[in-house]
This record gives structure tokens, sequence and C-alpha cells, in this order.
């Protein structure tokens, strides 16, 4: 059940091609093509090679078993990861830490492969599906690092496992706890629990002796409370500021994410997203503190913004699974971020009959019979009107949202739902925003609706452009949409397209970009698109490996050739 050119059996090769074409994409050095389809770089003095096409946006796709190295007496043998790694920028202490995230992914790759049985993910429901969506990220080569999980961890808590488990709850001392509940806490823990889980959990917090005035209630992964009370939260437990009470209540399934989880016992209840402290991909899995509590206010505005316009329920019909309340137990050092809870909507409630949802990024993958998830769709409705239909799904909602409203959403493919009517696209759901929203206050078409950021958070107060949600700069704004939208999440489906159905990658391109143009004349909104610079010669994306490596800046970028491009623009910045 791969990504197209990959080999389950063989994940040590799809590690370092997804390496090689981070290297070659990000620009951390410089190759050059030989005809018909050899790039060549060198690397800490060592000559390199591989079969690869350039596909958009010049992103490498490299041919399984393709990377090789000059060894001795010039003669060309196959390169391995740690003789790539080592030859990167960056220092020892980074380059090490890559290369250990990398080897985990491999290992994590082959037990998966050794040990979860092929299911038929086609009939699955949505919470097993995206626990089943094991590929992990297309383009990071550390797409299952899970640096801090052990294979037996995997096995307990992976989602690729599937196996069910409760949640540890834990009373922390309430001075240093904030809450977003939405009511009162009682009834808020009585609608979510139910009145017979909360009144064992009351119970066990009588057994101790606590009350509730001094503590507070915060769901806990199971693995994070072993991890923490044999680790960076011995000191609380010993001084009684944080007790665990046991586990709870209903059983949940790790989502592909990880750290969210859905309730499998009550599949309309809310999911949960709760802190690890695991690094995958880019980042550390934890709860960043200050989207801990805004959550709730993001969710409200967004919703509201898209509750407030006919087009998102008519022409470009989008739904919001809304972060509708928060905890968070403030500390600093090792344990920030890493004692929480975000309550989510769950992707099912509010369904129609006959409709079913499920995660973007389904649709980039092959499944057991070597056929795409997707493939009984093309054969009921064809391809080209089947496709058709889903750009404008899958565009139109996004592209509205950022040019009529000015508002960026990080669109990538866990993060949007593809709500579907036996296959036929009905509309999209968008998800996570805490974390991954962005705007542009002079750019925004209703501004006084934004929240009011300076009163949610001190570290709001004196924070610069960029550094929280908003900025001065609409590149950002066009580059968080580009990249995840475009870039990284349908230039998947391209690939996939052109691999399997012989759909040239240009074809697909110039009809999205005939559903933007057609967006602009249809909105008279060619002003505000040319303001973002979406269809600039080139443009910026991020560069994730580079983060890794360098590990000096939260983000680094490099330039890229753009799919879009027509006419060169100069960096916007709002009055």
């Amino acid at each position: 059940m791969p990504l197209p050119l990959e080999i389950p059996a063989e994940p040590q090769d799809r590690v370092s091609r997804q390496l090689v074409a981070a290297i070659l994409f990000e620009g951390l050095v410089s190759f050059r093509r030989e005809p018909p389809d050899r790039l060549i770089w060198t690397l800490d003095g060592r000559e390199y090679r591989c079969r690869a096409a350039l596909s958009a946006f010049g992103r490498p796709r490299i041919v399984p078993h393709a990377i090789e190295m000059k060894g001795d007496h010039g003669v060309w043998v196959s390169a391995s990861l740690p003789a790539i790694v080592m030859g990167l920028p960056g220092n020892g202490i980074t380059r090490g830490k890559l290369l250990r995230e990398l080897e985990h992914t491999v290992a994590l790759c082959q037990w998966n492969e050794d040990s979860v049985p092929a299911r038929d993910r086609r009939t699955m429901g949505f919470a097993d599906l995206d626990g089943a969506l094991h590929e992990g990220h297309p383009y990071h080569p550390c797409f299952k690092a899970r640096y801090g999980f052990t294979l037996d961890d995997n096995r307990l808590y992976g989602p690729e496992s599937a196996k069910p488990f409760r949640l540890v709850w834990i009373l922390h001392a309430r001075q240093n706890v904030r809450q977003v509940l939405g009511t009162d806490e009682q009834t808020f823990w009585r609608q979510e629990l139910g009145a017979e889980i909360w009144n064992e959990i009351d119970a066990a917090r009588q057994a101790r002796g606590l009350s509730w005035q001094n503590f507070a209630l915060v769901p806990m992964h199971p693995w994070q409370w072993r991890r923490l009370k044999d680790g960076a939260g011995r000191e609380l437990i010993a001084t009684g500021r944080l007790h665990g009470l046991g586990q709870f209540g209903d059983r949940y399934l790790a989502s592909q994410s990880l750290r969210t989880l859905h309730n499998l016992d009550r599949p309309q209840a809310a999911s949960i997203k709760l802190p690890l402290d695991v690094v995958n991909t880019s980042s550390r899995r934890i709860l960043d503190p200050h989207s801990v509590c805004t959550a709730p206010v993001l969710s409200t505005w967004i919703a509201g913004m898209v509750d407030g316009d006919p087009a998102f329920s008519d022409r470009y019909p989008l739904g919001i699974l809304e972060e509708y309340a928060g905890i968070l137990a403030e500390h600093g050092g090792e344990l920030a971020g890493q004692i929480g809870a975000i309550w989510r909507q769950s992707a099912v409630d509010g369904l129609e009959p006959g409709e079913a949802v499920i995660p973007f990024n389904a649709l980039m993958m092959l499944e057991a019979d070597h056929k795409p998830y997707l493939q009984p769709w093309i054969e009921q409705y064809g391809l080209m009107p089947w496709l058709n239909r889903l750009l404008e799904v899958t565009i139109l909602p996004v592209w509205h949202l950022l040019v009529r409203h000015g508002l960026a959403v990080e669109a990538h493919g866990q993060n949007m739902l593809l709500v579907h009517r036996d296959g036929w696209p009905v509309r999209l759901i968008l998800r996570d925003f805490h974390e991954s929203v962005e705007f542009c206050p002079a750019f925004l078409r209703n501004p006084d609706a934004a929240p009011d950021f300076l009163s949610l958070d001190a570290r709001y107060r004196e924070a610069a452009p960029d550094q929280y949600y908003w900025t001065d700069n609409l590149d950002s704004l066009r580059e968080l949409v580009a990249d995840t939208l475009f870039v990284y999440n349908l230039a998947e489906i391209a690939h996939l397209l052109e691999h399997v159905y012989q759909l040239p990658e240009k074809s697909f391109w110039q009809r999205v970009e005939a559903i933007l143009s057609a967006y602009a004349t249809e909105h008279d909104a060619a002003d505000r698109m040319a303001a973002l610079g979406y269809d600039r010669p080139d443009v910026l994306t991020e560069s994730l490996l580079t983060r890794k490596l360098l590990a000096r800046e939260p983000e680094y970028h490099h330039t890229v050739p753009n799919v879009f491009a027509k006419a060169t623009a100069e960096r916007r910045i709002m009055p």
C-alpha cells in the first residue's frame, strides 16, 4: 500500500530517495542534468548521481535504487544513508540527530511491513482509515521518525497497529492551569465524558482527598503519562501538584498524526489532540503553549467567516472542524506544552445520509491490489469528470478563504478531508487551525471581526509579525497556501495520475490554472490575486530539511519555479 515509486518491503530506499530529493530540491547542493534523466552532484568532495524526473515546482522524483556515489577506483556503488548525511551542511550534532531519525524511520516502516497485515482501506470508516494511512509525509525524509517511540511503543500506540486505548486522567494544581471550555467546568465534563465516567473520575478524586477547588482535570496520553511520571514530571508528583487518577472512559484510536485521537466507542464525539514528547518530521509533537487556549477563539472566528458567506454553502462548500475547547498546564522549560489538550469536532458528526469522509491524502496512495485508492471512482465516473470535480471542490474553498477573506490555511493532505457520495466529491472539510492559519490585518475582508489577540495571551503583546498568526507580508500568506495545497499536496495527486493513468502533469496544472483564472474573472479578484503574487515566476517554499540541519531559525526557505508563472512582482508589504 505505497506511494508511487515506493517499494514497501524496502523502506531504506524510500528514505534515501526522499532525503536526496529534499537535498536537491532545497538547494543544499547544486546539481547538473545529464540527458535523458540523470542528476549529478558533489557532496563533501564525493560525486553522486541518480535517475530522476523534475516534476512540478522543480521537485525531483527519483527512480528506485537509483542513488549512487563514486567509490574507490571510480566505481559507482549504492549510496548509503550515513555517507549522504555526513556530507551535508550543519554540524555533527544536527547531522547525527538527522541520521538517527532517518534510521528510526526505516525501522518503524520495516516493523509496519513485517507486523501489520494488508487491509482493504477502501472499505474502512474514517477513524480506521485515518490510522491506516501509514505512508506518512510524501516529501519529508523523516516521515515516520517518531523519535522517542520504541518499536514496542509503536505496537501499543502507533496508528498502524489500530490498538484501542483509554486515556489517563490526571489532576493538576489549578493555579498553573488555563482553560477555555465554552461552559462551566462540570457541565463540560459531563457532556464530554457522560455522567457515569464523570462519576468514576470524581470518586477517584475523592479517594485521594483532593478538591476541585485546588485541582483541575486534564486528560493525558498513556505514553505521555509514563514518560512524565518517570521524567520531567517527577517533581510535580513529589510536591503534590500532579496526581494520576488512572485510565477511564471511552477507547481511542491514534490518527495518522499520532497525537490526535479519535473516539472509537462514540465516533461522533470529539477527537482529542494531546501532546507527545516525540519528534516527527520537523517538529516536537507537544502543544505550542500559546495556541491551546487560543484555538477555540480562532475556530469561532473562522467558523463565523464561513457561516457568514453564502458561497461556502452554495458554490464552494466548506466545513470547519472547530477546536472548541482547550486546557493547558502552564510550565516553562522542559515541561512547556507537555500537559494539556484540545477538543476538536468529529469528522463524521454532521455527515448527511449517503455521505462518507476520508483524509485527503488517501487519494495519493496505491492499495494492496497495486491500484490507486481512487481507482473504483475513476472507473465509475471517468478520469477527467472526476478530476475536474475534485479540483473544484478542493481548491476553490481554500482559495476563496485566502483571496476573498484574507485568511491563509495550512491545506496539506492531513488537514483536508474530502466528503463524497459513492466517490463523487461533495465538499471539503478543514481541520487543525491552532498552529496553522495566518493573516495580514490590512488584507482581511473584515478586520474588525478578527480576535483581539493581545488580550488572549501575554506572549502576543510583544510579538513580531510572522511570529504567530499575523504578518505584514502577503508573500507569507501565498506561501502557506501554495506550499501546502499545491507544492506538497496536489503535486502528489498529479504525480500519481501521471504515473498510473498517463495524464501529463502539465495538463493537470493547466486545469488548476484555469480554475484560478476563472475565479479571478468571476469575482473581479485579479487585483487581490496579483497582490498575493500567486503567478510570479519563482516563489519561496519552506525548506524542511534545511531547518533540521541548520536549526538556527524557526523557518528556512528556498526559491522554486512556479507552475502558475505569469509576471514578475515585487515583494508586497502591506502598509
